[in-house]
């Protein structure tokens, strides 16, 4: 087996979640999506599914596996939709993974055991009005007196902050000038506020909010980490969630070439199907390439991931797989609209709400143009 193929358990586990998708989600999604609406029980259902934990040690509650299982999942579920991909990929990535890694045993202790088992949610407050991809400029601010941490500013664009079973936000702050710290924020915290769910173009099911700090108190031991790590921390945790955006987009750009075949193979113009065209055939000839070629850059980035590879070669590697994974998903989509014609740009058809997903997946997790950054950099290109 090369480092780029998926085992047989791998698969194995495919079949599994494939067949949890369509039977739980595919039935209602395009319901839940237009009641821009996130089912818990269905967080919960890919809890007891043990999803949420499936990279996460036994003593928490988790299947002690790797990394690749977890990309599967959200590949397979984000072929079905994205949103409820997002949603796994969110909950583990920014939600368990920084206390996983960074929390002390208290914290472990405290936390993990519902988010691992989906009776609960976590976000990551990074991003701010003022910084998005220049994550250093962050504004809020976080003093430490007599043994609280006193939380001003704003967070903006903040996945799975605001649902009935949100349990903790972890933020950056400034903990002093040059400072960064990660602090955790439990939910009803009093001056820990929850702005309204975003209209957003895509992603209607996920759940998104901007949240504002005024005076917001939590005791000193919810900082997470060292002091002044917290910089260091969340450029680590994008490092993972890039190549887990990379699964997602691989589902979706699977979707597209599923549903684009399907319907070329049945669709007659003329007297003949139109996947007897070359204009369309060889369209979708690319996109199997694409689609292809994103699969294999994603899981070779997870399986660098599961070895413990050096962090500056995962960083390269998770930077492509974003880069490449996205682009050819924002693509697929645009194809897949074209082939389906008219019908493509009704509602009532997947192709359509995958179009309208598809475009964040070149934004959230860094955007094309960092991932450009940061590969060229991985070059040794002093690119500013």
């Amino acid at each position: 087996m090369t480092a780029f193929e998926l085992s047989d358990d791998h698969e194995n586990f495919r079949k599994v979640v494939r067949d949890f998708a369509e039977r739980e989600v595919a039935p209602h999604v395009a319901q839940w999506d237009r009641d821009h609406h996130l089912p818990l029980e269905i967080v919960r259902q890919m809890g007891d599914l043990g999803l949420f934990g499936l990279a996460v040690p036994e003593e928490f509650g988790g299947a002690g596996g790797d990394f690749t299982s977890l990309c599967v999942a959200i590949e397979e579920l984000g072929r079905v939709d994205q949103s409820i991909g997002i949603t796994l990929e969110a909950g583990v990535g920014l939600g368990i993974n920084p206390i996983l890694t960074y929390g002390t045993d208290e914290q472990k202790q405290t936390w993990l055991p519902d988010l691992v088992a989906g009776r609960a949610l976590a976000g990551f407050g990074l991003t701010e009005p003022e910084a998005g991809s220049d994550a250093g400029a962050t504004r809020t601010r976080a003093s430490l007196d007599d043994g609280y941490w006193t939380i001003n500013g704003a967070k903006a664009f903040i996945t799975n902050s605001g649902t009935d079973m949100t349990s903790l936000v972890t933020v950056t702050a400034k903990t002093a000038e040059n400072e960064i710290s990660s602090i955790i924020v439990p939910a009803g915290t009093p001056g820990f506020v929850v702005e309204p769910p975003y209209e957003k173009l895509g992603w209607h099911i996920s759940d998104t909010h901007g949240l504002t700090f005024e005076d917001c108190r939590v005791p000193e031991e919810n900082l997470l980490g060292r002091r002044g790590d917290g910089f260091r921390q969340f450029l680590a945790v994008l490092d993972d969630g890039r190549i887990a955006i990379a699964a997602l987009a691989v589902g979706l750009a699977q979707a597209c070439l599923d549903l684009s075949v399907d319907y070329a193979k049945g669709r007659t113009t003329f007297g003949t199907p139109i996947g007897s065209r070359q204009g369309v055939a060889f369209q979708l000839s690319d996109l199997a390439v694409a689609v292809e070629a994103a699969r294999l850059l994603t899981y070779k980035a997870a399986a660098l991931k599961d070895a413990g590879t050096a962090p500056a070669k995962l960083k390269q590697a998770a930077s492509i797989a974003k880069l490449y994974a996205t682009e050819a998903a924002v693509t697929a989509t645009r194809t897949a609209t074209q082939v389906f014609g008219g019908n493509g740009f009704m509602e009532e058809y997947p192709v359509a709400r995958f179009y309208r997903d598809a475009k964040i997946l070149e934004i959230g997790e860094g955007t094309s143009e960092v991932q450009r950054m940061l590969i060229a950099r991985g070059l040794g290109l002093p690119v500013a």
